[in-house]
């Protein structure tokens, strides 16, 4: 089960926990899908023990708000796969309150049956997951938490944030919208003071974050999906450029066989070679990671990013060469 698809039924449980009914089509509008896919969903939630009624009076589903599944109706792999989360795949993603997930996850264990638990000791001996490169971020326990009350509080916070791309420090009221991890970093999105409108800020670099005694109006019609749009990672820029990109014969495949963006066409080259098409908004972000691949990757098209790709190596060679100059 995919990643969209967990998120979904996630949503779908907690909209049919809150007092309001829901008809099909009410959950297919809110969650911008299909009908059928609705079915297909609420189908996974009652093949997992979650009681989704249809309530044929009023045409709607429903759930009792107050029910819960013990831990003991967790199956071997259901346990499995939450102890493996909390226990082996921390590391690989820099996530806050840490430690209550391990203490949740111990009461959890605590609870299963024990043919259950000694599955799950057994298994977890023989699976391990090697640690992905992380952002040091030392008081993200510290920002984390202000962040996400003041979201669900609606309070404008103060920030004073570090901008990288101007080498100088901000302040600015923020009006806290929502947390993202992205690209083993987290984000706040919201609407800034200082940019006069919606932008995204990395944790790590505010300095310092006080939640004011005001009052944000919640915006109805702000969607993060709408919002990044086309972006390459986290900063859309308003304008869409087509790129195209031929990767040689040496990284084509390893490159091909993963979706770097939801607009990713790849073409194969009888030599072996591989051009790989996006439409994205902004170019900034997409400049990185095509340096990356160094001399394997030429820019087809838009010109503008090909003169700036050139313009980065060429001041990488300068600069490389005057440092061997006795």
């Amino acid at each position: 089960m995919n990643t969209i698809r967990v998120s979904r039924i996630i949503q779908i449980l907690r909209t049919l926990q809150s007092v309001q009914r829901y008809k099909a089509d009410d959950l297919a509008k809110f969650l911008k899908t299909s009908r059928r896919t609705i079915f297909r969903d609420l189908k996974i939630l009652q093949k997992s023990g979650i009681p989704c009624h249809f309530d044929r009076e009023n045409c709607c589903y429903t759930l009792d708000p107050q029910f819960c599944l013990s831990a003991s109706e967790l199956s071997e792999q259901e346990a499995l796969g939450l102890l493996l989360l909390v226990y082996k795949a921390q590391e690989n993603v820099h996530f806050p309150l840490k430690d209550s997930a391990v203490k949740a996850a111990i009461k959890i264990e605590t609870n299963l049956p024990g043919r259950t638990k000694r599955y799950c000791n057994a298994a977890l001996r023989h699976i391990s997951i090697k640690p992905s490169n992380q952002e040091r971020f030392d008081s993200l326990n510290l920002i984390f938490p202000k962040l996400l009350t003041a979201i669900l509080r609606k309070q404008i916070v103060t920030v004073n944030y570090y901008l990288p791309c101007e080498h100088k420090y901000i302040v600015t009221d923020l009006s806290p919208y929502h947390l993202m991890y992205n690209d083993q970093t987290w984000y706040v999105l919201g609407m800034s003071s200082y940019h006069k409108g919606i932008s995204s800020f990395r944790l790590k670099h505010i300095k310092e974050l006080k939640i004011l005694d005001k009052c944000f109006v919640e915006d109805k019609n702000f969607n993060v999906s709408d919002y990044l749009g086309r972006a390459w990672s986290m900063m859309p820029e308003g304008r869409l450029y087509n790129v195209k990109l031929r990767f040689l014969p040496e990284v084509a495949f390893s490159v091909a066989e993963t979706q770097w963006h939801s607009t990713q066409t790849v073409t194969f080259e009888e030599d072996g070679s591989a051009i790989v098409e996006f439409r994205v908004d902004g170019l900034n972000e997409i400049i990185w990671w095509i340096l990356g691949y160094g001399d394997q990757v030429q820019v087809l098209t838009p010109r503008v990013l090909r003169q700036r790709i050139l313009e980065i190596a060429k001041n990488t060679v300068q600069k490389n060469e005057k440092s061997l100059v006795p």
